[in-house]
């Protein structure tokens, strides 16, 4: 019996695995076009002579558009039979949708397929996420956090890296065409998966279940919950948004440079997901949330009182990535909350998180239209708002 046990166990552990790597690298893929566009905004704005307002309102709109996408992708991820399929068409999505978008001929047609083409990006997400979390239930922010690790460093931090050097060579258009690869050949690789995902446990639709996941999120702390990861989401995109054109326009950097300094400042914090993630597998969410967007916050407040390049350069790395570090540990809360159906929360979470907070984007832009610093110190307040927040909700102990 106990060798049994102990084959099942070294069984699940190499399952575990493979959905983690796999999955990782499919979210790199995906995450790594629609991250490309984040760099490509300087280059985009001096080609279209775009303010600041209009640079954020492009990438506010991209995360509205996902975030239409978010909730019905989490929907199916739990009522389907074909989970492994709609992943894969996520791929061909992302890579279809923003070759087209490369090829608009101005400013509101870019804006519009760019949204379209995120869609795809954004349904990866919640049903990825779910399929995670159910496999792995008592270590779902470790998961969630080396699933967000992989998106991390495709999306912030290699992208930017190519972009920059791509930049030099060649055209925005051209650049965004050339990042659409990673998804086109990952919708190759994936294909043996398709069949190993499996439907939802239980994916039956009964509308009383579901009525009672809405009645957990008509809650109090269902209600702090949605609006903290508002607030959070919304720091998190005022300082992403803006910190390539800073970087770019105001500190003088090479498209190179920029690449370099962007992807390093978010490497930090996706190497540091998974550790925080498990952390508050451990000692439970509100220390993690509390401790970690407070600092962010106060560094980004003080990244935007600095002149200097590399004290600048060092508060701004420290907020970006406790900003990024924390993601998954706000993503766990959500499940926590709702207790099961995990695509479904999860699609929620992403909505409000990305949907709403992608406003964060536009906010920084006008607060930056005269001075680009202001759009930290505006990403600061919010993540110490954030904090603050946190530091009232009434969250659970991770399960």
């Amino acid at each position: 019996m106990a060798h049994a046990d102990a084959i099942g166990s070294v069984r699940r552990g190499r399952e575990e695995r493979l959905f983690l790597t796999t999955f990782s690298f499919g979210h790199f893929a995906n995450d790594w076009t629609a991250g490309s566009v984040l760099l490509l905004t300087p280059a985009i704005a001096v080609g279209m002579d775009l303010t600041p307002a209009r640079v954020g309102l492009l990438i506010a709109l991209m995360g509205i558009g996902g975030g239409l996408a978010y909730l019905p992708a989490g929907l199916a991820g739990d009522y389907t039979r074909s989970r492994g399929l709609l992943l894969l068409m996520t791929f061909w999505w992302v890579a279809i949708g923003f070759f087209i978008a490369s090829l608009a001929p101005g400013y509101w047609w870019l804006v519009i397929l760019l949204a379209i083409a995120v869609m795809g990006d954004a349904a990866w997400h919640p049903v990825a996420t779910g399929v995670l979390t159910q496999k792995m239930p008592d270590r779902k922010a470790r998961a969630l956090g080396i699933h967000a690790m992989g998106g991390t460093i495709g999306a912030e931090a290699v992208a930017p890296l190519a972009v920059g050097f791509l930049l030099v060579w060649f055209d925005w258009r051209t650049v965004l065409q050339i990042s659409v690869l990673p998804a086109l050949v990952m919708g190759v690789l994936f294909i043996p998966m398709v069949r190993r995902i499996g439907p939802s446990p239980d994916r039956r639709f009964d509308l009383r279940d579901f009525r009672a996941l809405l009645r957990r999120w008509r809650s109090p702390i269902g209600f702090g919950l949605v609006g903290f990861a508002v607030i959070y989401s919304m720091a998190a995109f005022a300082a992403l948004a803006m910190t390539p054109l800073y970087l770019h326009t105001v500190l003088g950097l090479s498209t190179v440079q920029t690449g370099a300094a962007f992807a390093a400042m978010v490497v930090a914090g996706s190497v540091l997901q998974p550790f925080v993630g498990h952390a508050s597998d451990r000692v439970g969410r509100k220390l993690l949330l509390v401790t970690v967007l407070g600092i962010a916050g106060v560094f980004g407040i003080l990244a935007s009182c600095l002149d200097q390049l590399w004290p600048f350069l060092l508060s701004l790395t420290i907020a970006v990535a406790l900003l990024t570090a924390i993601r998954p540990v706000v993503l766990a809360s959500a499940v926590d909350v709702s207790g099961k159906r995990e695509s479904t929360t999860l699609g929620m979470a992403f909505t409000f998180m990305d949907g709403v907070g992608a406003l964060g984007a536009v906010i920084a832009g006008i607060a930056g239209s005269h001075d680009l610093g202001r759009a930290f110190f505006l990403a600061g307040g919010l993540a110490v708002a954030g904090s603050a927040i946190a530091y009232f909700l009434p969250f659970r102990r991770a399960v």
